[in-house]
């Protein structure tokens, strides 16, 4: 193994040598491979310095740490802030690989677009994206930094919930390329109001605006369009008449179907995509992979063949009944539509699971009464909602209301549902999918 020396303050470009020759970092000392390095993060409840001599002894190369005590040899790498190291470190070795970044955000469907264009990009080019949903201001460091000599394209997932957030990501990515995929109310709390999330998300556009970068936009999208400014775009359009790429919805239920408009003319796709709210994500990595030259009919190939996993746009067959399970995340927007497009299923008997959605602040009450309201104009035989918040909505009878997944567990243990088509869907926290085994 090879050692380096280094004073109390390491410059980037001098932990950049360090790197090149130990590319494994990580953030977990529980997940230590051999010859990594250890990047000893601080959290409201944790201090990693405290595990960084535990990374060592399990055969990191070396760990950072930004508090002097916790150094004991020229194994530790201390500095004056571990996270503003990480972050450095994670441009600095962007900046060296020179090669295209697609920076995506938005508030529903950024995780779905992101594997969707990556796997169309894969069909020509050697690509890394964002691993499972790791795109905050430590995920996208560690996403940077496991770019390699042999990437073609990078493929990097921001999320955001509070203002200045996406343009701190991208002055770390340093994107040559942009989309958002839509803007909805989440995170309110964090952003104040739904003005907030539209201005924090298109800060995206600002930064590629200045650095000479393009976007990928669906002209029918409004909100984003009216904020697009002098950037340049890459249109694609869920609008008949306008500029871009045009997809048209031909069937939501069982699984999406659609038809997109190439060059030489229409392609049909049927997808294993759960749900007409996906059109937008499957028509923006078809924009995307155009641009970049895959063939068409190498995109029409990925989209058929694509599977969702992690509970996201999920269909599921049990022994009892069938499941559209969605239950990664929600919010007003994705909540509304996901509850728009079940109405639009033929079944003889259909239920919903809904769970709370969270970090909505001062609205929370008002929009979960806005969904509750809707559910009953739709025409669903069983109604169950999780949650503190839909305990406290006004409600038709005969709903079944829980606090925790705790009570409603039990009562499926005593209750049997048969023979339903069920869309289950709700924030990250209430873990709704773990009612999956009872139904």
């Amino acid at each position: 193994m090879r050692f380096f020396l280094f004073p109390f303050s390491m410059k980037t470009s001098e932990l950049y040598r360090i790197f090149l020759h130990h590319t494994n970092v990580t953030t977990d000392s529980r997940k230590i491979e051999p010859g990594s390095i250890f990047f000893a993060l601080k959290g409201e409840n944790f201090n990693g310095n405290k595990f960084a001599s535990a990374a060592l002894e399990k055969g990191a190369a070396y760990s950072v740490i930004d508090e002097s005590e916790f150094k004991a040899g020229d194994q530790y790498i201390l500095v004056d802030d571990v996270l503003n190291c990480l972050q450095e470190l994670a441009r600095y070795h962007r900046q060296q690989l020179k090669i295209p970044i697609i920076a995506i955000t938005g508030t529903n469907g950024k995780t779905t677009t992101k594997e969707l264009t990556s796997a169309i990009l894969s069909k020509r080019y050697q690509v890394v994206n964002t691993k499972g949903n790791l795109n905050n201001h430590i995920g996208v460091p560690l996403t940077l930094l496991s770019l390699t000599q042999d990437t073609e394209i990078g493929v990097v997932e921001m999320g955001a919930n509070h203002p200045g957030e996406i343009r701190q990501l991208c002055e770390i990515v340093l994107p040559d390329y942009g989309l958002i995929t839509n803007v909805g109310k989440a995170h309110l709390e964090g952003f104040g109001s739904f003005e907030g999330v539209i201005n924090t998300k298109t800060e995206m556009y600002r930064f590629l605006e200045n650095n000479n970068g393009k976007i990928f936009i669906n002209t029918a999208n409004q909100y984003l369009s009216d904020k697009t400014g002098t950037v340049s775009k890459v249109c694609y359009t869920t609008q008949k008449g306008l500029e871009g790429l045009e997809g048209e919805l031909i069937q939501s239920s069982p699984f999406m179907v659609f038809k997109a408009r190439f060059p030489k003319g229409w392609l049909y796709c049927k997808t294993q995509l759960v749900g007409g709210y996906n059109l937008e994500n499957a028509l923006a990595a078809a924009a995307i992979g155009q641009y970049f030259g895959v063939d068409p009919l190498k995109i029409q190939e990925t989209l058929e063949e694509y599977t969702p996993a992690n509970n996201r746009s999920q269909f599921i067959k049990t022994a009892n009944n069938s499941l559209l399970m969605d239950a990664y995340n929600a919010n007003p927007t994705s909540m509304a539509a996901a509850l728009e497009n079940f109405s639009h299923y033929y079944a003889p008997r259909k239920a919903v699971f809904l769970g709370d959605m969270l970090e909505l602040g001062e609205s929370s009450q008002e929009e979960h009464q806005k969904i509750v309201d809707l559910i009953g104009k739709m025409n669903i035989n069983q109604v169950f909602l999780v949650g503190n918040q839909f305990y406290g909505c006004l409600h038709t009878e005969g709903y079944h209301l829980f606090t925790d997944n705790t009570q409603l567990i039990e009562h499926l243990n005593k209750n049997e549902i048969k023979d339903y088509l069920i869309l289950i869907k709700g924030s990250r926290g209430m873990k709704l999918e773990t009612i999956a085994e009872k139904l």
